[in-house]
């Protein structure tokens, strides 16, 4: 998964960059690797993951990874070439999902690019640079359809769903809430529009608005209620606490998140989010050579997972052994959850779960 991180200077984007990638490098032991100055890899923290470890001792504990590319230079004429708006367009156009980070709070002492607070006139901004640069895919789309037409259905069709796109984007709304049938929409979907890409608004707030009833801050109710017309998702962050709790470890980390009444770093509630938003689960291998957890869609099906960890496994898939973590973990053992039938025998067909712990059997 890979999560473009976006928002105008001096909203907190840069330090919640920072936090989230060392807070995750250190809670699940996992190196943090830096692909280059803007692109940090963490893993997921996963409590069954760690409740493997402790039963098998693998020689090798493998976590979910998330990549997080802090989108910088983002700013008004990107879409234009404005800044590094080129480069920085084509890093979201690799991502799954845009965390877009919005200042909801005053303060004098840190100013603001547009001279005021106002998230919704923030996220305006940056919509606007990416439906533009759509626009311009989208013409484009449509010159090499009618170039290649010459009475063909199928590029006359594709000129028609272009266009309305166009007419749409040239409204300032973004592909996200084109209105088209199924086979429209994943015909849209082969373009790779900016303004298409899932987002998760992540509203930042002063230490005191967070640790209060954020549900009470102006700024915040109208991004939630921006996040609930556009279908996104949103969650509350403290890039500054955020900061602190990245240097904490362990127990330390605990204390602090119970001292300031939180349950979940922003971390954990970002991922969660992310998960959600991307229709995402995880599965578990096990053994003593390594405990692993995979990212799947929802709705795959066994020999495609298996296909996640080996081509080899898709190809000569014969069942999937499985068992339920909560079962496993009630068992004891999977020597228990044998005796107990609850380990079982999956097919082709077979619908992977989350937290399935699985062992694929294959013949190439």
């Amino acid at each position: 998964m890979k999560l473009g991180i976006v928002g105008l200077p001096n909203v907190g984007k840069s330090t919640l960059f920072n936090a989230i990638t060392n807070a995750g490098a250190e809670s699940a032991n996992y190196p943090f690797c830096t692909i280059d100055p803007n692109v940090g890899v963490v893993a997921v923290p996963d409590h069954r993951l760690d409740w493997l470890s402790d039963l098998y001792h693998p020689k090798k504990i493998t976590p979910a990874i998330i990549e997080f590319v802090d989108i910088a230079g983002l700013v008004k004429g990107a879409s234009k070439g404005e800044g590094l708006g080129n480069k920085f367009l084509a890093n979201i156009r690799q991502t799954n999902a845009i965390v877009h980070v919005v200042r909801c709070f005053d303060d004098d002492n840190v100013i603001h690019v547009e001279g005021s607070t106002n998230p919704i006139r923030d996220i305006e901004i940056i919509d606007i640079e990416l439906i533009m640069a759509d626009m311009e895919m989208v013409s484009r789309r449509i010159d090499r359809a009618q170039k290649s037409a010459k009475g063909d259905k199928k590029y006359l069709h594709e000129i028609d769903v272009f266009e309305g796109l166009l007419e749409h984007l040239n409204e300032g709304k973004s592909a996200r809430s084109y209105q088209c049938g199924v086979e429209d929409a994943e015909l849209i979907a082969t373009s790779e529009l900016l303004s298409l890409k899932p987002v998760i608004y992540a509203a930042n707030l002063d230490e005191e608005g967070f640790t209060g009833d954020y549900g009470s801050n102006p700024y915040y109710t109208q991004v939630a209620e921006l996040a609930l017309r556009e279908g996104a998702q949103v969650i509350p962050v403290c890039a500054k606490l955020e900061a602190e709790i990245a240097e904490l470890s362990g127990e330390d980390k605990a204390m602090f998140l119970e001292e300031l009444g939180i349950e979940q770093s922003g971390l954990d509630r970002l991922i969660k989010a992310s998960y959600a938003l991307l229709g995402y689960i995880s599965f578990l291998t096990s053994g003593e050579d390594e405990c692993r957890a995979w990212t799947i869609t929802a709705g795959t099906k066994a020999p495609q997972a298996a296909g996640k960890i080996h081509t080899d496994f898709e190809r000569g898939f014969i069942r999937a052994e499985v068992v339920a973590f909560d079962d496993l973990v009630n068992c004891g053992s999977m020597t228990a959850a044998k005796e107990k039938g609850l380990v079982r025998s999956e097919g082709k067909e077979y619908v992977m779960r989350d937290g399935d712990i699985v062992l694929f059997r294959f013949n190439v």
